[in-house]
């Protein structure tokens, strides 16, 4: 949050000017776009879509209940918390074997849980958590149950082949099962693929004239802020090549 905060007031200091306010229309294929919010309407020759990727939910019952409280979505940014605790991670990709990698030097124990029987992580991952005694592994299980009244005491997992179920007592539960491009507003006028991120290359081009697509929300190899910046210093080299056509 301070690194953004930074960045946001370096911005400023060369005029940007910031608006607190939800889009909700755009209209991407007219020149000026234009841009419904809130608050007001905005024309733009030229338009940077930003808008990343939120994680995917667990979709088990009452999660909306403990966000927060016990149900995490980044163990870099909460694993803090539950020093000498111990906590569940859920997924089989490598945010997950890094994130359970992670917790597990500073958890006391660690729940590695996937509905498969194997991991599509990396080999590197999956042999260093194969060495890690504070690692236990639970395949072929999903959480079928949150536990807890005012924060999370544990989570009831089942067997997908056998049917049994297990409860296990945890204080926090990081979900690791992947992100979702918040691609809603522009779907129909930009091209996206079938996982829902908009297409554009590293030139950070879309489909339409002037519109761009930097950060999460486009098809990349790695998503980190590093490579957000690189894009949207790559979007303002084009852009600027791109006003001087119209």
């Amino acid at each position: 949050f301070t690194l953004a905060q930074n960045m946001k007031n370096q911005a400023e200091k060369f005029g940007l000017v910031s608006r607190f306010e939800n889009v909700i229309e755009v209209n991407l294929n007219t020149q000026p776009k234009l841009i419904k919010t809130t608050e007001s309407e905005y024309f733009a020759k030229s338009v940077i879509i930003a808008t990343g990727a939120t994680p995917r939910e667990l979709g088990a019952p009452n999660e909306e209940k403990f966000i927060g409280k016990g149900i995490h979505y980044c163990a870099s940014c909460d694993g803090m918390f539950y020093r000498g605790k111990t906590v569940a991670v859920i997924g089989g990709g490598d945010t997950a074997l890094s994130d359970s990698i992670m917790l597990s030097r500073i958890a006391k124990k660690v729940f590695l849980i996937h509905r498969r029987d194997g991991f599509r992580g990396a080999k590197v991952y999956q042999d260093t958590i194969s060495k890690l005694e504070n690692i236990e592994v639970v395949l072929n299980s999903q959480v079928s149950e949150l536990l807890g009244e005012d924060k999370l005491s544990g989570i009831i997992v089942k067997n997908a082949q056998t049917g049994e179920t297990n409860n296990i007592d945890c204080d926090a539960v990081f979900v690791c099962i992947g992100r979702k491009p918040s691609t809603e507003i522009i779907k129909g006028q930009i091209d996206v693929n079938e996982s829902g991120y908009v297409i554009a290359g590293e030139d950070t081009k879309t489909n339409i004239d002037g519109v761009y697509a930097i950060g999460d929300v486009r098809t990349k190899a790695l998503r980190q802020v590093v490579t957000a910046v690189s894009d949207g210093a790559v979007a303002i080299h084009h852009i600027e090549e791109f006003l001087k056509t119209v």
